[in-house]
């Protein structure tokens, strides 16, 4: 906390709320829904690459103040596997963005000691952009800070239809095949986030109340905050006000809080006659 206090100006509202921020309260790991960049650029009545150029900035603020903050991970939808129905130039221009971004922020990257991951069916992502993506990969691959998942060409049903194909592999090669029942937790080492936590946070920019086909599996108990700011307009201030949100919430993971538990006891004592 104190390392983004450091960073910010004091009386400013991004200084005001990291200030209320509780440091042992964070989330482990943030998803963010990247969404409303086109309707960010008709507002301004300007073409839908230009949402996507302004959202890199966004990207860039998010990840450095989550990065400063000591979240463990983050995880953007980049580009989801339905986004191939677009239009070729915005397409095109999407994959150069990130290649752009990608040489630009390796030496915040490498400063910062965040670690730069893809999820997704990447094989499929045109050729400079995969190669430049395994590159920067490559070379973060020693930092032990912040992990930042991009997810790019990415299905949540995908990744789960994926993750039960990789189990069944496994056990035909075993000759395991015939035995095979998979459980929760082999399909939680088998999905595209093995060995991160699941997302305590999900944001959704642009105030659409959906979910996308975003992380499907690991969503399961994660708190959602929507927003109506659309995602080029999105910075610190917004990922604070998304965290301290989650910190006022009570996450009963399907359970009951410690007060519910104490009334629910009593209200039984008193239903049920003592013989």
């Amino acid at each position: 906390m104190q390392e983004l206090l450091r960073v910010l100006d004091p009386g400013t509202e991004d200084w005001g709320l990291a200030r209320l921020i509780d440091p042992s309260r964070l989330p482990a790991h943030v998803a963010i829904i990247m969404d409303g960049n086109g309707r960010w650029a008709k507002r301004r009545f300007l073409p839908r690459v230009a949402g996507h150029k302004a959202g890199v900035d966004s990207v860039r603020s998010v990840m450095e103040t989550a990065a400063r903050l000591r979240v463990e991970v983050l995880t953007l939808y980049a580009f989801s596997s339905e986004n191939w129905k677009r239009p070729k130039s915005e397409i095109d221009t999407l994959f150069r963005l990130l290649r752009f971004f990608l040489r630009q922020e390796l030496a915040t990257m490498m400063e910062q000691n965040i670690q730069l991951n893809a999820i997704g069916r990447i094989e499929d992502l045109p050729e400079q952009a995969r190669d430049e993506l395994h590159r920067v990969i490559g070379l973060t691959s020693r930092n032990n800070g912040l992990k930042v998942n991009l997810a790019l060409n990415y299905s949540g049903r995908s990744d789960i239809i994926d993750g039960v194909n990789r189990l069944i592999e496994e056990a035909r090669a075993q000759g395991q095949l015939g035995s095979l029942e998979i459980s929760e937790e082999m399909l939680q080492g088998a999905v595209s986030t093995s060995g991160l936590p699941d997302p305590d946070l999900l944001i959704r920019t642009s105030g659409e109340m959906r979910i996308s086909n975003f992380l499907l599996w690991q969503i399961a108990y994660a708190e959602i905050y929507v927003t109506q700011t659309y995602w080029p307009d999105f910075r610190c201030a917004d990922l604070l006000r998304a965290i301290l949100d989650f910190q006022k919430r009570e996450r009963r993971f399907g359970g009951l809080s410690a007060l519910e538990r104490v009334q629910a006891e009593d209200q039984v004592a008193e239903a049920v006659p003592v013989r």
